[in-house]
């Protein structure tokens, strides 16, 4: 069965370690969309790997993994992950590794425009990481973008740059910000493209192969739900649809092809960024951070840290078709005597089951908690469902009741072995 692997929430949900776990049942694995904003994080035999493009397959031997045409891809951010992996043991080949001819450039300009822009929006900001994400979708959308098939042709590629690089500079020179070096800049992204070169693929055939061949295919989500551009807390989002939908349109793989769709949730709520955040508790993130926990894979970042909210988890699912969940991070709850979980908002004084459309009305929402008795023991080296505390049990029971989805993923640390499969 072909399966898609989403956010539940605002990413960070752990979907690198759930995406790492099924792997073993898993012949391909696709990522779809995002670019090198995201960041899973995998440890394995207490080993730590850091992915930001390369799917999270790649540390399973005789697995294949597809950077699709969804994707932003900065060549040099991708070289330097490959370098790193390697020299950390893990094979890295045009064999196990292909990347999609119509995935789109991310070019230094694109930093330097997403990151002055993001400068003048003062008091507004959104929060982007800075590497250039939203600027490289605004060119594929303008149809301006340039994409790994333009490399085939150098001198046609050249010319198409050298209008994209003028048209850049005006604007970080208004800006204050350093102009690119045309000449510099397209001799090193030619070099890029000649080490990445054998990994071009028109990955739409390779991934239908697959499937004809009986193949399993696994399709790794970067982001999650509500940093969706469509469904998201919009303007607080990313650039592009972190939702199931995207693992379609991404990889070039249609509906009918995909068997389910799991959701990956922790067992509290983070963000990174700016925007609205219902059930952030301040006290909770201090707990988190204390811990050394809940900082950003990719910026290093301290992630705002709340409650469970179900009224997002909830929504969550109807907007991807979640068949089932993953909860992660129940071992961050451990030691805590009461839990909160949002089972609603209440807004200008009515409760409501569902996210509001605005961010604005997101601000004016409060949480409607249920309190829940806590276990007060260690989780970490519980590997069997029913052996979990019976409160913590409970706890995830009530998820599954508030949200309609079924726990079947229990994650109790962020070893690939603290990993619980409820049948």
């Amino acid at each position: 069965m072909n399966t898609v692997i989403v956010g539940a929430q605002w990413g960070d949900e752990g979907k690198g370690k759930i995406v790492d776990y099924l792997t073993e049942k898993t012949d391909v694995v696709i990522r779809a969309q995002g670019g090198n904003n995201a960041g899973h994080t995998v440890i394995n035999d207490g080993k730590k790997y850091v992915l930001h493009l390369i799917p999270s397959g790649i540390l399973w031997p005789g697995k294949s993994c597809i950077i699709g045409n969804g994707v932003v891809l900065d060549l040099f951010s991708l070289i330097e992950e490959i370098n790193t992996l390697r020299s950390q043991g893990i094979l890295v080949t045009p064999e196990n590794l292909a990347i999609s001819e119509g995935a789109h450039l991310v070019m230094p300009y694109h930093r330097g425009l997403d990151s002055s822009k993001e400068s003048s929006r003062g008091n507004g900001k959104i929060g982007t990481t800075g590497r250039g994400i939203g600027p490289a979708y605004a060119d594929k959308i303008e149809r301006t973008g340039l994409r790994v098939a333009d490399l085939d042709d150098p001198e046609a590629f050249a010319e198409k740059l050298a209008l994209k690089v003028e048209e850049a500079n005006l604007t970080l020179e208004a800006t204050g910000a350093p102009k690119i070096d045309l000449e510099v800049l397209g001799r090193e992204i030619l070099e890029a493209a000649e080490t990445l070169r054998p990994h071009f693929a028109n990955t739409v055939a390779l991934a239908h192969q697959y499937i004809a061949d009986g193949k399993r295919l696994l399709f790794e989500g970067a982001q999650g739900t509500y940093l969706d551009i469509d469904h998201g807390t919009y303007p607080f989002v990313t650039s592009s649809n972190t939702t199931s939908g995207g693992a379609c349109t991404g990889s070039g793989v249609p509906p009918k092809h995909v068997g389910q769709v799991v959701g990956v949730a922790k067992a509290y709520t983070t963000r990174v960024g700016e925007g609205p955040f219902v059930t952030e508790n301040q006290e909770l993130s201090d707990h988190f951070h204390g811990m050394g926990r809940e900082f950003g894979a990719t910026t290093g970042r301290a992630r705002r840290c709340g409650w469970f909210d179900a009224v997002l988890v909830r929504y969550a699912g109807m907007v991807n078709g979640i068949d089932q969940l993953a909860v992660t991070n129940l071992d961050g709850l451990d030691t805590l005597p009461v839990i909160r979980l949002c089972v609603a908002y209440e807004l200008n004084g009515k409760r409501i089951e569902f996210p509001p459309a605005t961010s604005r009305l997101f601000d004016a929402c409060t949480p409607v908690y249920e309190e829940i008795e806590g276990w007060l023991s260690d989780t970490t080296e519980i590997r069997d469902y029913d052996a979990l505390p019976e409160k913590a049990r409970a706890y995830l029971d009530r998820i599954t009741a508030t949200t309609a989805l079924p726990v079947r993923i229990v994650g109790v640390g962020p070893d690939r072995s603290q990993t619980i499969f409820r049948a």
